[in-house]
């Protein structure tokens, strides 16, 4: 999936689209911004790699990160529904994981990624585990948030 397939479909839809992006630190928004024209599909990149940026920016609750951690399914939801909310684009997808080399657990090990699709109809989210080190995790999270969109964008 590219973000130029991405940007044909919603262009072609009218729809809009915004990113709320942790472990990814911008690099969703950097691929679909990389195309020319952008701005007719693009509204907002968030990137809230701290806990707090996740509450000021996005309206994720203090105690949602306390109780799940913000690598978590609940926190994915409401960072993409936060930013679907605060854009008012049609999609928004988020990225929330462990990159590595450093941070991971058993629980949730480096290269596990939560996303979240935030849609007019739904939020739904995504779990994924990617092998490799940092810049490859960080890259399938890219690649997978991208179809994530596409697919979103594919229902409306």
């Amino acid at each position: 999936m590219s973000a130029a397939t991405l940007f044909a479909l919603c262009k072609e839809k009218g729809l809009r689209v915004a990113t709320a992006e942790s472990c990814t630190g911008g690099l969703v928004a950097a691929a679909i911004t990389a195309i020319s024209g952008s701005s007719a599909i693009f509204t907002h990149g968030f990137v809230t790699y701290a806990n707090e940026a996740k509450t000021e920016m996005l309206g994720v609750p203090e105690e949602m990160l306390t109780a799940h951690g913000a690598v978590s399914s609940e926190v994915a939801a409401a960072m993409a529904s936060g930013a679907r909310a605060r854009s008012g684009a049609n999609l928004a997808v988020s990225t929330t994981g462990i990159a590595g080399p450093d941070g991971g657990s058993p629980q949730k090990p480096v290269g596990t990624v939560w996303f979240g699709l935030a849609t007019p109809t739904k939020v739904t989210t995504y779990h994924r585990i990617f092998p490799g080190n940092r810049d490859e995790v960080r890259q399938e999270a890219v690649a997978f948030a991208l179809a994530l969109l596409q697919e979103g964008g594919a229902e409306i």
